[in-house]
């Protein structure tokens, strides 16, 4: 069984305030601020699955905990600091709105079940060559099934969890790519809506920039829509 933990707040935020917004609760926290808040070490990054993670969610800021991360949480709430500093535009004080916990059996099975992702950012440059030279539709939902599939595995890697049968995913519907910023350079933005046989928690990221609002998976689209 997989641990979340989703805090929605009542404060409005924007998407280009995420990387802010994380960067406030990092601060709030102060020195008892563990890695999994940014993922940063004395080495530098570190690349796992991040097990803190910071989203937009219909429109209103909030925080998705998973696995290890449900627990170290806890380090903001003892600060007990919700006035937070979002950029050099705006300060306020940050009003809990639900504290959502969720257990989930993550694993295959013989049925199917509908997803939606939304921002999702599945084109590393290999990749990225490989979509935009693909001769077809078919094929270009083929490459994007196949990295969709890829980033389910890297995130059940990264929380301890073992597949031990083929995962599947089926794109049902896909929007037109938007270009983003991500770190500085342009990618190509998508939200979709698939079938999968694996169980998968709400709200959890995806692929690159999971961290900070990209590929949010969720079981209804009423739950994400802004």
């Amino acid at each position: 069984m997989l641990n979340t933990l989703t805090i929605r707040f009542n404060n409005p935020i924007s998407y280009r305030e995420i990387p802010l917004f994380r960067g406030a609760i990092i601060s709030a926290v102060g020195e008892n601020c563990s890695e999994l808040f940014h993922n940063h070490s004395a080495e530098g990054y570190n690349f796992r699955y991040p097990m803190i993670q910071y989203k937009r969610i219909q429109g209103k800021a909030a925080i998705v905990c998973v696995g290890q991360g449900t627990e170290e949480i806890g380090a903001f709430f003892s600060a007990g600091n919700f006035r937070l500093r979002i950029g050099d535009d705006r300060e306020e004080t940050f009003e809990v709105d639900a504290v959502l916990p969720r257990r989930t059996m993550v694993q295959v099975w013989d049925g199917e079940f509908r997803y939606y992702l939304r921002d999702w950012l599945p084109l590393n440059p290999d990749n990225h060559k490989r979509y935009q030279s693909a001769d077809s539709i078919v094929e270009r939902t083929q490459i994007l099934e196949q990295v969709l599939i890829g980033n389910i595995l890297s995130a059940c890697k990264g929380l301890g969890i073992t597949i031990e049968r083929e995962i599947i995913c089926r794109l049902i519907s896909v929007d037109p790519p938007r270009k983003v910023y991500y770190k500085g350079q342009p990618m190509m933005s998508f939200s979709c809506e698939f079938k999968s046989n694996i169980t998968l928690p709400d709200f959890i990221g995806l692929g690159k920039g999971a961290s900070m609002g990209h590929g949010i998976v969720y079981r209804q689209k009423k739950k994400l829509d802004d």
